[in-house]
C-alpha cells in the first residue's frame, strides 16, 4: 500500500541532480520504501509541519526536508523542499526555516 506520493520541488530536484548517480539512486530507493512502509527511520517528523527523509550513504547523512499536502482527495502528496548533507547531530534551524519558507510559498502559489 502506498501511503503517499513524493514530489520534488525545484530546490530538492536541483540538490538531487548535483549528487553522484549512486547516491541519487539510494535516495530514490529509500523514498520509495518510505512511501510504502511509513518507517520513522526513513521519514520522520521534525516540527512546524516539516518532515525529513533520512538517508545514510557511506559516512554521509543526507536529508531531504518535506511537508504534506493533503488538499487533493485522490492522492496524499509529500513535497520535498530541499536537501543537504548533515554535518551535526541536530538539524540546523536555518534548514527548517528554509523548508517552512518554501512550504509557505508553495501554498501561496497553489491557493
Amino acid at each position: 500500500m502506498q501511503y503517499f506520493k513524493t514530489v520534488f520541488l525545484k530546490e530538492a530536484d536541483d540538490f538531487l541532480t548535483g549528487l553522484p548517480f549512486k547516491v541519487r539512486t539510494k535516495i530514490i530507493r529509500n523514498i520509495e520504501v518510505a512511501e510504502q512502509n511509513n518507517d520513522p527511520k526513513l521519514f520522520k517528523k521534525l516540527h512546524n509541519g516539516i518532515w525529513e527523509f533520512r538517508i545514510n550513504f557511506g559516512n554521509q547523512q543526507i536529508r531531504l526536508l518535506a511537508f504534506w499536502d493533503k488538499n487533493n482527495n485522490k492522492t496524499t502528496l509529500v513535497l520535498a523542499t530541499h536537501g543537504f548533507i548533515k554535518k551535526v547531530d541536530k538539524i540546523p534551524s536555518n534548514e527548517i526555516k528554509r523548508a517552512v519558507s518554501i512550504r509557505n510559498r508553495y501554498f501561496e502559489n497553489n491557493k
